[in-house]
């Protein structure tokens, strides 16, 4: 069986749209376990529910697909420490103003190192930063400088150290998730009687998910659009 380990960002991508319940479907279609740490569960459920207040509605629709199982939390000593590894390595990857720019948070990292840990198959995580790290570090690089208007000192040795540990961690997104649910005809039921109903109801869907959160482009948008269709 293949296992998907998620982050907070494409699971609040899709509850912002309306859109977790495809989870369930997705998980059947794939035979794959959907899988969440305790940090993830933290940032999603407990925290708006205990702490904050915000996003209490969306954290009990997320709670719901946790105890109907079709997101499974996990929570071992093991992937407790490789977090805490991961999180030192990363947050000292970058320096500007003489201190270490904390680029990363635990929850993802949690993440990350539930997918090293369990030999995932694929790792479902929206936000650019953590991408880039891994895939594109130059890049985030350039960025990061272009947002700070400073030079941006990197330590080598870390940047390639979580390169290292992480060159095999396959990425999707929630435009990838929302997609492969148009594919499946899971989203049908939003065709409305209007020309280019198909097109307008995937555009939708991919914009919803790019505003709220998932790293994509318009151009990347365009692409899927016109692939589709």
């Amino acid at each position: 069986m293949k296992t998907i380990i998620f982050d907070a960002g494409p699971i609040i991508s899709l509850t912002m749209n309306n859109l977790l319940w495809i989870l369930k479907p997705l998980k059947e279609i794939s035979n794959a376990d959907f899988c969440i740490t305790e940090q993830v569960k933290r940032e999603l459920v407990d925290t708006p529910l205990n702490k904050t207040r915000k996003y209490m509605f969306e954290a009990l629709q997320v709670l719901h697909y946790i105890e109907n199982k079709t997101l499974e939390v996990i929570d071992d000593d093991a992937v407790r420490k490789q977090t805490y590894e991961l999180l030192s390595i990363a947050n000292n990857c970058f320096n500007a103003f003489g201190h270490n720019i904390q680029i990363v948070h635990e929850a993802e990292m949690s993440a990350i190192a539930l997918y090293l840990q369990k030999k995932a198959d694929a790792f479902a995580v929206d936000e650019k930063t953590a991408r880039l790290l891994m895939e594109n570090p130059d890049r985030l690089h350039s960025i990061m400088e272009h947002t700070l208007h400073t030079k941006v000192k990197k330590d080598m040795e870390n940047l390639n150290e979580f390169k290292k540990l992480t060159k095999n961690v396959k990425i999707i997104r929630s435009v990838e998730l929302v997609t492969i649910a148009y594919e499946k005809g899971l989203l049908k039921k939003y065709l409305a009687n209007m020309p280019d109903s198909k097109k307008t109801l995937l555009e939708s869907v991919l914009w919803g998910v790019k505003l709220d959160g998932c790293a994509v482009s318009k151009r990347e948008i365009e692409q899927i659009v016109k692939m589709e269709s």
